[in-house]
């Protein structure tokens, strides 16, 4: 799995399939269990997006599958935002924003969208221009957390304070336009997450501060879920479930972190388990396929989010 670990400021890939996962009894250290972790700051060729400042609260880490390639997604609090290659470390593209980002998403053209909640937008870059490209549109979305990428109805889907909203990307990949195509209001308060279902293509994991929800794109609604008595919980700020298993692993504070935001334990549902992370200061953990040397297991064919 991936982790944005607020401690270290780092992205860590964490193996699951350790044995000693979930069984709850022994809490792992970060530095032991990550198999590999990635940061600016190890990458001279990124000092004129200045991380030593950009690069704090590092606040996404997520998988996709691009143009056949393995690519990790990622961004901080400080204003960075990155797209790198999980096999070779190379940076695709980075920007600064000079914005409180949470997420990003890559768009099938190779341009990255981009939320931002304190100033409330979402952007889209022309990363497929060149790996320095900080020419951007915007749409102003308030309180702008979550971004997922539809693939089958190609809408950029992105929740705000008080509502999920699908954008419909137009225009060219070098001058990129955004328009308002739906938009529904979250039942509660505080969108956070919005993650793809990787077990039901049609399904939107959506978090506030109060509850975890699940949208269907085909009904236009918000529909009861699997486990929603155990999932269901306030204050999630990330959640995904395996494609293949099925099960969900989410991450909270938990009150006891010297990060108020952030916890040093992993929780899975379906079935139940939890893992501590000893000197852990974690804001999101998600899911990935096996695409690492030294990861166990086959990668999965199934496994979603090709954009």
């Amino acid at each position: 799995m991936l982790a944005a670990d607020q401690a270290s400021e780092r992205v860590l890939v964490l193996d699951a399939a350790n044995p000693t996962w979930q069984q709850g009894m022994h809490p792992m250290r970060a530095s032991r269990t990550a198999l590999w972790s990635w940061s600016p700051l190890d990458h001279r060729e990124l000092s004129r997006v200045n991380p030593k400042h950009s690069w704090t609260n590092v606040s996404e880490a997520k998988y996709r599958l691009w143009k056949g390639g393995h690519w990790m997604l990622t961004c901080a609090s400080g204003g960075l935002v990155a797209m790198v290659s999980l096999t070779t470390g190379a940076v695709h593209w980075a920007g600064r924003t000079d914005a409180n980002v949470h997420t990003l998403e890559v768009l099938p053209n190779g341009n990255i969208a981009v939320a931002a909640s304190t100033q409330g937008f979402v952007r889209i870059y022309t990363a497929s221009q060149s790996s320095h490209s900080a020419h951007y549109t915007q749409f102003n979305l308030s309180g702008a957390h979550g971004l997922q990428w539809d693939q089958a109805g190609q809408l950029l889907w992105a929740a705000g304070t008080t509502r999920l909203v699908a954008l419909r990307v137009t225009g060219s990949a070098s001058r990129p336009r955004m328009h308002l195509e739906r938009h529904v209001a979250l039942p509660s308060h505080g969108g956070h997450d919005v993650n793809a279902v990787a077990s039901a293509p049609g399904l939107l994991w959506v978090t506030t501060n109060s509850h975890v929800h699940q949208y269907s794109l085909t009904a236009k609604a918000f529909v009861p879920y699997n486990g929603q008595q155990e999932i269901d919980a306030p204050g999630v700020k990330s959640i995904s479930d395996d494609p293949v298993s099925g099960q969900v692993l989410t991450v909270a504070p938990d009150g006891e972190n010297p990060c108020q935001w952030c916890t040093s334990t992993i929780a899975f549902h379906l079935p139940y388990g939890i893992q501590g992370i000893t000197k852990s200061s974690l804001y999101k953990a998600r899911w990935m396929p096996a695409v690492l040397p030294g990861l166990s297991g086959a990668e999965s064919p199934a496994w979603p989010f090709p954009v």
